[in-house]
């Protein structure tokens, strides 16, 4: 029985198109995962389940349109100075995703982050010491009472091009819809001029309950730890899923 339930919620004209809803995450385990083959004479990844955790716990966000970037390309102003730009837009009114005429906020200056809200951060480097974009999200989220999400892009299955920053909100109590500055990849793609095509997973979301913390650091007895060497060296294949691992449900 499933207790806790996320919610996703969005305008009629939106929820109307049926496109890119959210889902669960493990509806996208990428291909060369599924390809791999764990045995005792070729070992993989594909037999690490806190690897395979990070690949089905939570949620997706998918792109809801189009997304264009030109970034840190090379321009001239008015006086002929030569500058690095930057530019974006959406295929449908510009500036805003895909959602009623009664909430555009056309040309909003909320579409940006500024270098300075992340100065001396390694991210502006990485940006090229350009703004920070944002992926404007027409879901709502919502929480049970107590429970937060943990916003980061798809585990082990990021886009190359771009990621978001990650960050924590109280979606019990927060009530409006969730926007994503994103990075873009500068050690790869020093200048990018792409189309992040509608339906690119972006956004993993994972709940949790918050609960207080206490930390505790202290010594293991030896005999413990060979206990443990022991224990794990018992299987050959399999051992932490056997005997560890709690399979955990997303719907």
């Amino acid at each position: 029985m499933f207790e806790k339930i996320i919610e996703f919620s969005t305008q009629e004209d939106y929820f109307a198109t049926k496109e890119d809803y959210p889902i669960p995450i493990k509806l996208n385990i990428p291909d060369w995962y599924k390809k791999l083959e764990h045995t005792i004479t070729k070992k993989t990844i594909k037999g690490c389940m806190p690897f395979l955790d990070t690949l089905t716990s939570g949620y997706l966000l998918k792109m809801p349109q189009d997304f264009h970037l030109s970034h840190n390309i090379d321009n001239v102003n008015e006086r002929g100075e030569k500058f690095k730009d930057s530019f974006f837009n959406f295929p449908l009114n510009q500036w805003r995703p895909v959602l009623s005429e009664k909430s555009l906020n056309l040309n909003s200056a909320s579409d940006v982050h500024p270098v300075g809200q992340l100065e001396g951060s390694p991210l502006v480097d990485k940006n090229k010491n350009l703004p920070f974009y944002k992926i404007l999200n027409p879901w709502k989220i919502t929480t049970p009472k107590g429970y937060s999400c943990l916003f980061v892009p798809p585990l082990n299955n990021s886009d190359d091009r771009f990621s978001i920053i990650a960050g924590i909100v109280d979606t019990d109590n927060f009530k409006n819809e969730i926007n994503f500055p994103i990075v873009i990849n500068g050690d790869k793609y020093p200048v990018l001029e792409t189309v992040i095509k509608k339906g690119t997973p972006y956004v993993q979301i994972i709940p949790f309950k918050r609960d207080s913390w206490k930390m505790a650091v202290k010594p293991t007895q030896s005999n413990k730890l060979q206990n443990n060497r022991l224990f794990y060296n018992l299987q050959l294949l399999h051992m932490y899923k056997d005997k560890i691992w709690v399979k955990k449900s997303w719907k």
